[in-house]
């Protein structure tokens, strides 16, 4: 082999390299390197147990040349075997290691950090590092990621030295001046240097804490390894009879298209499943996993040009977050009505430190007072940032000098954080069985009887987990909710529905194409990540000390990892992170059986299914919305156009003449057809709201907001704008012995009665450029405004309003328009103080059967 004389790079084992390079990029072999500078490096980086020091030369300038022989080596073996097999070896070394010491012990013996410590000897002056923090770089180095303590670039020469050897100069010089005592050197190695590295140690050590299930930090990287190899390997053929029995452990493996209950078709279970829902409402909880980094949505904060995350989105007027628990509020006002008792239901939030999202979320709890609901029924769980890898070679992909870019490790994790966090004990305290699970960006998941109908049948019947379900788009970016038969390898047969992503597809021999012959069928509805799940079922997978607390682990490399290095260079890389989802928990719940079952084994099994119409199931405002893109799917814009599509179905039910709303072109073209916002808790059944509204018309451009749950409107005429809002929309505020303002449902409510009124005026300027209909910030002309404080009452009849106003109702009073004889008859009067808390009217809500039926009771 040729050799020469020029600048060397570390010894790189031929599997791995520091760079994502072509295939004839030139490796080196494992030579001892004399590096001729003012600074003597040694291996106690990584030997110390306490200490790195370094030992200083003159201040003569650094000279880094070296003459040491090289070898050029081929390009790298892209079947991963060897390292996964080295990494199994070493993983398995250290999970016979009791303590510390052995642990440090065990891992100074690989092969891969001894060539490394061989290559580069390194001292560092002034840093003091635990032994666990130690041992976690050490983790780095023989995971074989070498280049997040030493950042490179392309591999250019420069001076008759690589940007590698550069770069870990740079992290010499940079440490070498970190006294920890506030000496001389600590203004070069600044503070946001010194902030890097407690970062990165900070990641690793919840890396290596969290995944300690599959072996840590090494776990971790034989994960990423060993899908990445199947991916090479298999080439995208593997078909499901074949490796993917293997994949399962089981001996034989199939998928079926699932039998759902359809709530649009049997409507007198829906209803009472419904009910079921309603009536356990004191035995559930809510989990909302709000810990993504929603790159998609492009989401910044106007003021300060900082990321937001997705809970941020102001969507119709408040945060996504607001609205999750303002449908959460609007199922407890209905038990409240039905029971006439209190329910506050404890939610816990999955958060992440991914564009500040604990921060953020944190933060609009405390301003928001915690929605009137108490701190004490929030709990707030941070998930752990993951490294994110290269599709190419499996290497942590780094930004900067000791900053991989990293990311969530995907809503899957929820399980085991739950437990490591101690959400199931907090859970369990507040007399918790079951609960529901909805992401961030489906704004319509709560709409009519879904969620209410799934919480119903879990908690009815016992079952361990229910999806949410509907129609798949074609050609959409979504999972697949399937029937699973296996034959295990102890000739048991099992059976569950669970559920498919679309990166998988692929993977198990599924094609979206509508021509191939293993095109998906129709047959399979989407997977839309609304679960019940059984609380105690959770927790006993989430406490395994195996992999199965991690359900559905995945590696989705078909999109790109964006990032910004630290010259302010955009790079887009082939890549992703291992992923875990939340919903593939539904396969540990299988139900085994001693034979082959060839139907009807849907009824008995622990999983089930529920099935609407989509969008009352999910419509997502997931993505931003270019202003040249025809497609709405998945942005704010389509699941503004789906509600509207809800509001006419409802009130087209209720008797309300209004205009269909037609494609979405249109709404490309001149945006929605009208605009509708009712508040849930006027239901959130529709069989309730259909009870509040009875006759008149909405004409096409009108706006209708109702933020009030105790309302009438009876043969209405809207041509225009009219906008009821109202602070005690639900009930009113207490303050409890500790200071908190704790919402009192029933107490003080606000209420709107209109009975034969005519609303006339020019409304939105639907001409204007500048709107933005899901924001709700449009430009009107004119516009009806009622605004209601406190317990105010606002009440219209047999009249006829035109033109521009707002009537501002005060606390404690209730305004009458009547006719008049030159006009409006408009008269505010105070209520009576025996009537301050339950007002001067209210709707009785009582239950026949399965149906829930209002009565007007006024005094």
């Amino acid at each position: 082999m040729a050799r020469t004389n020029c600048s060397v790079l570390p010894y790189i084992n031929p599997l791995f390299t520091f760079n994502s390079r072509p295939s004839n990029s030139l490796f080196f072999s494992n030579n001892h390197i004399s590096l001729h500078s003012n600074y003597f490096l040694s291996s106690s980086l990584f030997s110390s147990p306490n200490h790195l020091h370094l030992l200083a030369h003159s201040s003569a300038p650094i000279t880094r040349v070296s003459t040491a022989p090289v070898e050029y080596a081929p390009p790298p073996d892209l079947s991963f075997q060897k390292e996964i097999a080295r990494l199994k070896g070493l993983r398995e070394s250290l999970s016979g290691c009791r303590t510390l010491t052995e642990k440090l012990r065990a891992i100074d013996s690989d092969s891969r950090l001894k060539s490394f410590l061989q290559s580069w000897r390194i001292q560092f002056a002034g840093v003091s590092l635990s032994d666990h923090e130690l041992f976690l770089l050490k983790c780095v180095v023989a995971a074989g990621q070498e280049h997040v303590l030493a950042e490179f670039d392309s591999g250019e020469i420069q001076m008759g030295m690589t940007s590698l050897k550069s770069a870990l100069y740079g992290l010499a010089e940079m440490i070498e001046n970190w006294d920890g005592n506030g000496g001389v050197g600590s203004q070069r190695f600044d503070q946001e240097n010194k902030a890097a590295l407690r970062s990165l140690l900070k990641m690793l050590g919840e890396v290596e804490q969290f995944y300690d299930c599959i072996g840590g930090i090494i776990g971790y990287q034989i994960s990423v390894l060993e899908l990445l190899a199947q991916s090479t390997q298999e080439g995208h053929t593997t078909h499901w009879n074949g490796q993917t029995a293997m994949a399962l452990r089981c001996q034989f493996v199939e998928i079926h298209p699932p039998s759902v209950l359809d709530l649009s078709e049997n409507t007198e279970y829906a209803s009472q499943a419904a009910f079921w829902g309603i009536e356990g409402l004191p035995d559930l909880g809510e989990i909302y996993p709000l810990g993504g980094s929603a790159d998609r949505l492009g989401l910044v904060d106007p003021e300060t040009g900082e990321c937001l995350p997705a809970a941020m989105l102001p969507y119709c007027g408040r945060t996504l977050l607001e609205g999750l628990i303002r449908d959460l509020q609007a199922r407890e006002f209905l038990y409240f009505k039905l029971y006439k008792k209190q329910c506050i239901t404890p939610v816990a939030i999955m958060t992440s430190s991914a564009k500040n999202n604990h921060k953020h979320i944190t933060h609009l709890c405390e301003r928001l007072g915690w929605f009137g609901r108490g701190r004490s029924n929030f709990q707030l769980f941070e998930q752990p940032l993951v490294p994110t890898i290269a599709a190419e070679d499996g290497h942590w992909i780094v930004k900067k000098p000791l900053e991989p870019v990293c990311k969530p490790g995907g809503h899957g994790v929820i399980w085991k954080l739950a437990h490591d966090k101690g959400v199931f004990k907090w859970f369990r305290s507040h007399a918790r069985k079951g609960v529901t699970v909805r992401q961030i960006s489906n704004v319509v998941a709560a709409t009519d009887i879904t969620l209410l109908a799934l919480a119903g049948i879990g908690l009815h019947h016992g079952k361990k987990l229910g999806f949410a379900s509907c129609k798949r788009n074609p050609g959409a970016t979504e999972g697949i909710n399937v029937l699973i038969e296996k034959k295990n390898l102890d000739d048991k047969w099992a059976y569950g529905f669970s559920c498919i992503e679309y990166t998988e597809f692929e993977k198990f021999g599924i094609s979206v194409d509508p021509h191939s012959p293993s095109s998906l069928r129709a047959e399979f509805p989407a997977n839309t990540n609304i679960l019940y799940v059984d609380l105690a079922s959770a927790e006993l997978i989430g406490s395994s000390i195996d992999e199965s607390s991690l359900p559905g682990m995945v590696l989705n490399i078909k999109k790109s990892v964006t990032y910004m290095d630290q010259f302010g260079i955009k790079h887009c890389v082939p890549g992703g992170r291992l992923e875990c989802t939340m919903q593939n928990i539904a396969d540990h719940f299988t139900n085994r059986y001693s034979s082959r079952c060839y139907k009807g084994v849907e009824d008995d099994l622990d999983t089930f299914i529920v099935y609407n119409e989509r969008r009352k199931v999910t419509s997502s405002a997931k993505k931003k919305r270019r202003h040249t893109d025809k497609s709405l799917h998945q942005t704010p814009d389509g699941a503004l156009l789906d509600m509207m599509r809800n509001a006419y179905d409802l009130l087209s039910q209720c008797g309300v003449t209004i205009p269909e709303v037609e494609d979405n072109e249109m709404y490309v073209n001149c945006g929605p057809p009208y605009l509708i916002l009712l508040h849930p808790a006027l239901g959130p059944l529709w069989e309730i709201i259909s009870q509040k509204f009875v006759g008149g018309s909405i004409a096409k451009g009108s706006e209708l907001q109702i933020e009030v749950a105790e309302f009438l409107w009876r043969n209405v005429q809207l041509d225009g704008s009219l906008v009821v809002l109202a602070e005690n929309i639900v009930g009113s505020t207490k303050t409890n012995e500790i200071g908190e303002a704790l919402l009192q449902y029933g107490r003080r409510c606000a209420r709107c009665k209109l009975e034969n009124v005519k609303v006339l005026n020019d409304g939105i300027n639907w001409n204007s450029g500048d709107n933005s209909y899901w924001k709700l910030d449009m430009q009107r002309f004119e516009a009806l405004k009622v605004i209601l404080h406190g317990n105010a009452e606002f009440e219209a009849r047999d009249v006829v309003i035109q033109g521009n106003y707002t009537f501002d109702v005060p606390d404690g009073h209730k305004l009458e328009i009547t006719p008049g004889v030159s006009g409006l008859d408009i008269q505010l009067k105070p209520i009576e103080a025996e009537l301050m808390d339950r007002g001067t009217w209210f709707w009785n809500y009582k239950t026949r059967g399965r149906h829930i039926e209002l009565e007007l009771i006024e005094f």
